[in-house]
């Protein structure tokens, strides 16, 4: 794990960012801000980075972050929530959580109310972004304008056809979890368990699994040939069928999580423009003043 970890921190180690990156702690959750040229502090994206929630950390995934922060034209607080196996798996829940009521109330520059909210993750961050919605909705919690999910897991079961299909046009996924895929369903299930004291087909783990009314607007992009393609699309259907204004967008040929190869990758640049799209319609940018036009 410890060499997994070294290697996914230092994948982007020696690219230059436009942008400034803060340490911060969030409700006792450690993070990292992220802030692009003339990002306005009350807009703000909670970004959950992915790992298969035993690596990454916002250094990893500063590719998207400084995107993100581009795009919202806003200040991005990235979480370096706690890892498996050495914490729980609700351990990592929790700090999403803490980190979510903090940002509500709390910017780069101090305690402030935010007037435009995100919340964004990929795979496991993914997996995280969704349960996350789904809470604050049931705390009463003020809503995110809009989240994005990046091929998130969202069925601990690995009910998802996909799961088995995909697992030899997987790119990435394939090669780590194909030996996975052809364990038992019900062995699976059992460790899971195991692992995380959690039941898989629990909602907070599993987001398919749960209650899809009510949510904020959502945007989901998968690749086609991803092992979790299918999580992306029960989601979606799922939660379209009960009346939330859930999106998918699918590439095809593409790896998992491919939007973190920007901008080489001209499919990652179209993926993140889309993205930008969804959340400028989601909570638009504040009309520049005319002092600010004046100047």
């Amino acid at each position: 794990t410890a060499a997994l970890r070294k290697y996914m921190d230092e994948i982007f180690a020696n690219r230059s960012f436009d942008a400034r990156f803060l340490p911060a702690e969030a409700g006792g959750v450690k993070a990292e801000w992220v802030l692009s040229p003339g990002a306005d502090p009350a807009r703000r994206t909670l970004y959950i980075h992915g790992g298969a929630f035993m690596m990454g950390s916002p250094r990893s995934h500063r590719t998207l972050t400084t995107r993100f922060s581009a795009m919202t034209g806003g200040a991005v607080l990235a979480i370096d929530y706690r890892l498996m196996p050495e914490h729980s798996r609700r351990a990592g829940i929790e700090d999403c959580r803490s980190a979510y009521r903090w940002l509500l109330a709390n910017g780069p520059d101090g305690a402030a109310p935010a007037q435009a909210m995100f919340v964004a993750g990929d795979s496991a961050g993914g997996n995280l972004t969704l349960s996350l919605i789904a809470w604050a909705r049931d705390s009463g919690l003020r809503a995110p304008d809009a989240a994005v999910a990046l091929s998130p897991l969202t069925d601990a079961t690995l009910a998802s056809p996909s799961v088995r299909a995909n697992m030899h046009s997987d790119a990435m996924l394939g090669p780590l979890f194909g030996r996975l895929a052809r364990v038992p369903r019900w062995m699976m299930l059992w460790v899971g368990w195991l692992q995380t004291r959690i039941n898989p087909s629990d909602p907070v783990v599993s987001p398919v699994r749960g209650n899809l009314s009510r949510l904020p607007p959502v945007l989901v992009q998968a690749s086609e040939v991803e092992m979790l393609h299918d999580d992306a699309r029960r989601y979606v259907n799922k939660a379209r069928a009960a009346g939330s204004p859930v999106r998918l967008q699918t590439w095809n040929h593409m790896v998992h999580v491919w939007q973190i190869f920007n901008p080489e990758l001209t499919e990652a640049r179209d993926a993140l423009a889309e993205i930008g799209r969804f959340l400028a319609e989601a909570a638009p940018p504040p009309a520049p003043s005319l002092l600010s036009v004046r100047s």
